[in-house]
């Protein structure tokens, strides 16, 4: 995962955890998006996907 694209997911997952933290919503939808944050900044710690695996593709510059 290129460089750009683990900071632009540290980005969005920290967004998505403020938000499920702070937004009115529903307890259910609360946790929901409190997990998907939380896979969201593991793959940029890790810095690999999952589902660029599953469809072939890399956003790093090395290969």
């Amino acid at each position: 995962m290129g460089g750009w694209d683990r900071a632009a997911r540290a980005a969005g997952a920290l967004a998505m955890m403020v938000c499920a933290g702070l937004a009115p919503m529903p307890l259910g939808a609360r946790v929901a998006l409190a997990v998907v944050a939380l896979y969201v900044a593991g793959t940029a710690l890790v810095g690999t996907c999952l589902g660029y695996r599953l469809m072939g593709k890399s956003t790093c510059p090395v290969r």
